[in-house]
């Protein structure tokens, strides 16, 4: 059986070893009684220089004058992580997420701590990891030490992988509720895109969906729907209203019928009270969620992701954004590319035509190649719909420049035949 300590006597310099490398539980998954623990104990652990992996954060945990003690690696620059990549503290790790499992289980990013949230046990011993599989399930299988915030306010949900309390080095009771967020109205804009994203979308699909305005408000605009499913690498407060419209049934998929798969939970306490004790949505670790082998079995596929910008090409940058770090390579290689082989699939990105006076369709990107031009299909903005399958790289200009914002075209158009624009 594992020890329990209140988070006032946890000793981190007691279970950490130099060089260590540490992650925890993403998004709404952290544990932030430990993690809070963790920064406030920098000084005693500095000589250890432990290295952390960082996912989607949150909250505001970790911050850039924590990097006296810590090196920090992550596969995105959202949230907090913007604040470390600006300051030059954040090492990024540029792969696809569905990557991402098989580094943490050896190599070089190979995990010794896991500081994990986990729901009361139940009578056999066991703990729920609540609001997040995900990545947690090939880090919990190497580690060599596991600490577990026990939140009497975690749900209790259905996944690949719980913890029996002889599997915990030390148990700690959480001082802090779960994170929720409720979700922000969708601008026009998000409304104008998801019009145009919904309509694409038929009876018995099997959606996978980010975050974001446009996928809130596409979600909103499918609960007359029959028979979707979901299978996705996170979900929102979206899966709640479309299974209490009756849209979503799981009932055509092709695998896990009756069932949603997702990774993580990020939403509000709707979302955790709808999760708790649901059978009828389950969390896996990322080699399934976002696994070829697993992915390549779904029929009628929907893939919808987003991006900063998009070339002419239909390469894609969801990266760098004004020279900083702000997004991640993340699962769209693999949700596309997955969509792009699913019987009736649709490999969707969604972005607004415009960021302000700047166009986000371009001639030429000014970030890395997130997801290259073969694996690109249709480019949603409020002004379109570019489906570029089977297309030519001219046939993709001329669908892609009727998309754009109008006031832009015509600088496009003349950027992609190597013209100087007008002084």
């Amino acid at each position: 059986m594992s020890a329990t300590v209140d988070a006032a006597a946890l000793d981190f310099s007691a279970w950490l070893r130099p060089g260590d490398t540490v992650i925890w539980g993403q998004a709404h998954a952290e544990p932030l009684t430990l993690t809070r623990a963790l920064m406030a104990q920098r000084q005693a652990v500095q000589h250890l220089r432990p290295r952390l992996l960082l996912g989607i954060p949150s909250s505001d945990t970790v911050r850039p004058e924590h990097g006296d003690a810590f090196d920090f690696i992550s596969y995105c620059g959202t949230g907090a992580n913007r604040a470390l990549a600006k300051a030059g503290l954040l090492d990024v790790l540029p792969v696809p997420y569905s990557q991402i499992p098989a580094l943490l289980r050896g190599g070089p990013l190979k995990v010794d701590v896991v500081l994990v949230q986990v729901s009361p046990a139940d009578a056999h011993g066991h703990h729920s990891l609540g609001l997040g599989n995900d990545l947690l399930v090939a880090a919990l299988d190497v580690a060599r030490v596991v600490i577990a915030e026990v939140n009497e306010a975690v749900p209790w949900t259905h996944g690949v992988r719980t913890l029996h309390a002889n599997q915990i080095s030390l148990c700690v009771p959480a001082q802090c509720a779960p994170l929720v967020a409720v979700p922000e109205a969708p601008s026009p804009t998000d409304l104008a895109i998801a019009r145009r994203v919904a309509a694409l979308i038929g009876d018995g699909a099997t959606l996978q969906m980010g975050l974001g305005g446009t996928a809130d408000a596409t979600l909103q605009l499918l609960t007359d729907r029959r028979d979707l499913g979901i299978h996705s690498g996170l979900v929102g407060d979206g899966l709640v209203a479309l299974a209490e419209s009756g849209a979503l049934t799981n009932a055509r998929k092709t695998i896990d019928r009756g069932v949603s798969i997702a990774g993580l939970l990020v939403g509000s306490a709707r979302l955790q009270r709808h999760a708790h004790r649901n059978p009828a949505l389950q969390l896996r670790g990322s080699e399934y969620t976002h696994g070829a082998d697993v992915l390549r079995q779904i029929d009628h596929f929907v893939a919808l992701n987003a991006a900063i910008e998009i070339d002419l090409s239909g390469q894609i940058n969801a990266e760098v954004a004004g020279g900083q770090y702000v997004g991640a390579v993340g699962g769209a290689p693999d949700f596309l590319r997955a969509a792009h082989l699913s019987r009736g699939g649709l490999p969707i990105v969604a972005l607004p035509a415009t960021a302000g006076a700047r166009s986000r369709i371009v001639a030429r990107l000014s970030g890395p190649v997130s997801t290259p031009r073969c694996d690109a299909g249709l480019i949603v903005t409020e002004f379109g719909v570019a489906d570029l399958r089977g297309l030519t790289i001219n046939q993709r200009r001329r669908r892609l420049l009727d998309i754009a914002h109008p006031d832009h075209q015509e600088a496009l158009e003349r950027l992609a035949h190597g013209d100087q624009p007008a002084a």
